[in-house]
C-alpha cells in the first residue's frame, strides 16, 4: 500500500512537529533556567494556571498530552520544591486536587513575561493569516488523535 498524497504530506508535518517540539524543549529550558525550572515543569504550572481550578494529576496528564505517571513525577518534585499544594477532592478520596502555591504563582508570571517578548520576536515576519491557520489545522490534528 502507497500513502496518498495528504498522507505524504501529513507525514512530513509530523516529522517537522516532532523536530519542533524538541527545539521548543531546549528554548523553554533556556527561558526558565533561571528559576530552576524545566519546561516540563513550566507546562503543568500552565495547565494549572490556564485551568483556573484545581486539577488532578491525570486531568494535568490529559491537558498536556502527556502520561499520568510522568505528570506524578513532576507534581511530587514541584511539591518538595514549593510550587504545588495538594487539596482534598471531595468527589475522589485517592486523586486530590493539585493548586498552585504563592511561589508557583509567581514562578509562572515571571516565566509569563520571559515568554511574551521571545514569542514576539518568534512571531516576527509571520502573516497572522497563516498562523490561525497552522494553529486550526494542529488543532484539528489533535483532536483527532485524541483519544
Amino acid at each position: 500500500m502507497n500513502r496518498t498524497d495528504a498522507g505524504t504530506l501529513m507525514t512530513e508535518i509530523i516529522l517537522e512537529v516532532f523536530k519542533l517540539s524538541g527545539l521548543l524543549v531546549l528554548e523553554g529550558d533556556q527561558l526558565t533556567k533561571e528559576l530552576g525550572l524545566t519546561s516540563a515543569r513550566w507546562k503543568v504550572l500552565g495547565a494549572l494556571a490556564g485551568a483556573g481550578r484545581p486539577m488532578t494529576v491525570p486531568d494535568i496528564a490529559r491537558s498536556m498530552g502527556q502520561t499520568r505517571q510522568a505528570v506524578q513525577r513532576l507534581v511530587n518534585e514541584m511539591k518538595e520544591d514549593g510550587l504545588l499544594d495538594t487539596q482534598t477532592n471531595p468527589g475522589h478520596k485517592r486523586a486530590k486536587y493539585q493548586i498552585l502555591t504563592g511561589k508557583g504563582k509567581e514562578y509562572f508570571d515571571i516565566m509569563e513575561r520571559k515568554q511574551i517578548p521571545w514569542v514576539n520576536a518568534v512571531a516576527d515576519g509571520f502573516d497572522v493569516k497563516d498562523l490561525k491557520n497552522v494553529s486550526v489545522i494542529l488543532r484539528k490534528l489533535t483532536e483527532t488523535l485524541e483519544p
